[in-house]
């Protein structure tokens, strides 16, 4: 970080995560500034990078950096405990913020869609998730299959881009027998080393890595892979560089293979705009017609998760194990038409396949404060506010007065434009007894303010955890439910 040009440690440790996140080893489209998820970028235009690092590397301590939606407003005075930068990506008016006007106000060049972590410099590649990938796998086992070891267990799925690339590698730690279908598009790769450009696949790129032990783009090679491998009970990462419905539609025709756990890690936050392509039509020919016939081009695309919905539902009857990854699979397989909720649902949110949040994730799997999200992290709200986003934008503010070193705010996420609200921060931590008190200062806040909204939703191990923190922390005094007997609500209502 002393090689990166600035007046201040904190600005250059933003510049060093800008360009970490840049790195053609980490973005998923560098030369776009796309970071992950097919569109979520980091900034909108090669203008605005360059004027942010030169803000950055001016900046003292008494300045702070506002971003809107990737444009650099400009450097405005503060002080030394303020963010040095404020981050908000695709802020709208509530009543405009549909997918379709995201469209016609990202081509004016007005906001943009930051994911996660792309606009706000905190991407770091399927590194950043795996860890929760394996424990998701694993606690699937438990509680799916009553098994701790997975050796000889089938885990079908697909994706391996920025996220989703982590599941090869969790299956492999699991020891499963991991099968992830990719499709095959193209992603430019600068190779260092040598004069020239190569294209490889997302596949190739995460097999290039070490974090996919095999591949094939021949259907018949990945089901012998596959019983090979069960046999042996041998964990390992197969990928199948091919159209996930494929994928599916095959197993169901395999009888004797019987597939135990399955997911899904499309982009389906932007189904109709390269995040889930169509079976039955190539690359090239879905590439042209989402620009030429998109009616069309959706059109094929619902029939296509109608189709792989509808073989998940046929090994369903046969076993298999199928959990939601909160990518808006199942909410775009409702749009579809599909009958994807459960019988007597209560609502839109009540799926026949739950998510991996509800079914053996902590809260805090992604931010137990920093996003609103009902069909993620927040899906299990009981309290009625699951809709709501006075937590995350609750938890930026807060985040930004106790010491980060830059705060975020998007309106998205893993699930989409207009489907979440999403916070996040940045800490520079140099060893110094300043860094320790804000660390200790700022994460106290980030974490409690999730875990007492959970509380006063209902939830009883979070009111345990709440209790027992105030016990501890001196000055946090939480606002607790009365809890009220089911059967006594039961009578009056």
């Amino acid at each position: 970080m002393s090689e990166i040009p600035g007046k201040c440690a904190q600005a250059r440790s933003i510049i060093l995560m800008i360009l970490n996140n840049l790195d053609d080893e980490v973005a998923q489209f560098p030369q776009e500034l796309v970071i992950y998820g097919g569109n979520g970028q980091i900034f909108s235009n090669w203008i605005q990078f360059r004027l942010v690092l030169y803000y950055l590397s001016i900046m003292d301590e008494e300045q702070t950096l506002a971003l809107y939606s990737g444009h650099p407003m400009g450097l405005f005075p503060s002080h030394p405990n303020a963010p040095r930068v404020v981050i908000t990506n695709g802020m709208m008016i509530p009543n405009y913020s549909t997918k379709e006007l995201y469209d016609k106000f990202f081509a004016m060049g007005v906001t943009q869609f930051g994911q996660m972590t792309a606009g706000s410099y905190s991407y770091i590649g399927p590194q950043g998730i795996v860890h929760g990938t394996t424990i998701t796998l694993m606690n699937a086992g438990r509680k799916y299959l009553g098994l701790e070891n997975l050796s000889g267990k089938i885990f079908v799925t697909s994706g391996l881009g920025g996220m989703s690339g982590a599941q090869a590698k969790a299956a492999h730690i699991a020891g499963c027998v991991g099968v992830i279908a990719e499709s095959n598009f193209s992603i430019p790769i600068l190779k260092c080393c040598s004069k020239f450009h190569v294209c490889e696949t997302a596949l190739r790129k995460r097999h290039a890595q070490g974090w996919l032990d095999v591949f094939s783009d021949n259907l018949d090679e990945v089901i012998k892979l596959i019983k090979q491998n069960r046999d042996t009970k041998h964990g390992i990462s197969i990928g199948y560089l091919g159209n996930v419905v494929d994928l599916w539609e095959r197993l169901v025709e395999e009888e004797d293979l019987s597939i135990e756990l399955g997911s899904d890690q499309t982009s389906l936050h932007n189904p109709f705009n390269g995040g889930y392509y169509p079976v039955g039509i190539s690359f090239d020919e879905a590439n042209k017609m989402m620009v030429d016939d998109p009616v069309q081009f959706k059109q094929l695309v619902q029939k296509s998760l109608l189709r792989q919905i509808a073989a998940i539902d046929a090994l369903a009857k046969r076993g298999l194990h199928f959990w939601d990854y909160g990518n808006a699979f199942l909410v775009e397989c409702a749009r579809a038409g599909a009958d994807v909720l459960q019988p007597n649902a209560i609502d839109d949110k009540a799926f026949k396949y739950p998510s991996y949040i509800q079914e053996f994730m902590g809260r805090d799997h992604h931010d137990v404060s920093g996003t609103d999200s009902p069909f993620r992290e927040t899906a299990n709200i009981v309290d009625g506010s699951a809709f709501t986003a006075d937590m995350a934008i609750q938890n930026v503010i807060g985040d930004s007065f106790r010491g980060a070193t830059w705060v975020s705010i998007h309106n998205g996420g893993g699930t989409g434009w207009g489907d979440a609200m999403n916070g996040g921060f940045g800490m520079l931590l140099d060893g110094s007894k300043e860094a320790a008190h804000r660390a200790e200062m700022m994460l106290n806040w980030d974490v409690s303010n999730g875990v007492a909204r959970r509380c006063w939703s209902g939830n009883d191990f979070a009111h345990e955890t709440i209790k027992r923190t105030m016990q501890q922390v001196p000055g946090l005094v939480i606002t607790l439910p009365n809890q009220v007997d089911s059967k006594h609500l039961e009578d009056v209502l």
